[in-house]
């Protein structure tokens, strides 16, 4: 099931970048929203494959599409990860409609985790600017099976598995061990997330 925290405009952006999770909400949204698909390449040989995926998926379904790219290379000192990040949320504000992106359960307990071992405990907020996230209380799971349900397609990053990135460490070496220490882990954070946001209804 699809959890929608708050209630949403009618118009408004969806962040794609061709994997399941915003596949999932572009496909839900597209039902009851006059959605736009916005796209980030980061400049990567996957991103120019995501790129033309996305591409189709909207031309094929007649959703509108805004496209940018990220031309800037890494600044010295900052992570690849920070810099995609960096990049990718300057063309998100600079849209004058809301953005929802494909943020999810998971991650925000994979940003508790990540936040916790730099010393400051953060649960992801609900909206930064214009971008909002109002699956955070939904579980990849459930995003997943939609993909699976309603036939569809997404593409997996293979960066998402490399452990050169923080993030594919935290998924896949410390959330397992993490839900070991607690079954219950999703549930503990799903009514955390629906707590903190209950002023936003």
């Amino acid at each position: 099931m699809l959890k929608v925290l708050n209630k949403l405009p009618k118009e408004l952006g969806v962040a794609v970048s061709g994997g399941p999770d915003s596949m999932a909400i572009l496909d839900f949204l597209s039902n009851n929203h006059d959605v736009t698909a916005v796209y980030f390449d980061h400049g990567t040989d996957f991103g120019k494959k995501c790129n033309r995926f996305v591409n189709n998926f909207c031309y094929n379904k007649d959703i509108p599409l805004i496209i940018g790219v990220n031309y800037n290379s890494c600044p010295p000192g900052q992570s690849l990860e920070e810099h995609w990040r960096n990049e990718r949320y300057k063309f998100l504000h600079s849209f004058d409609m809301p953005i929802v992106t494909g943020h999810n359960l998971d991650d925000v307990i994979e940003w508790f985790l990540f936040s916790s071992i730099h010393g400051q405990s953060k649960i992801m907020p609900y909206s930064n600017k214009n971008v909002i996230r109002p699956f955070i209380s939904t579980s990849k799971r459930s995003l997943e099976d939609w993909c699976e349900r309603k036939e569809v397609p997404f593409l997996v990053d293979p960066g998402n598995a490399d452990r050169k990135f923080m993030r594919s460490i935290i998924r896949h070496d410390i959330m397992p061990k993490a839900r070991l220490v607690n079954p219950g882990m999703e549930k503990t954070f799903e009514k955390l997330v629906e707590k903190k946001n209950r002023g936003e209804r």
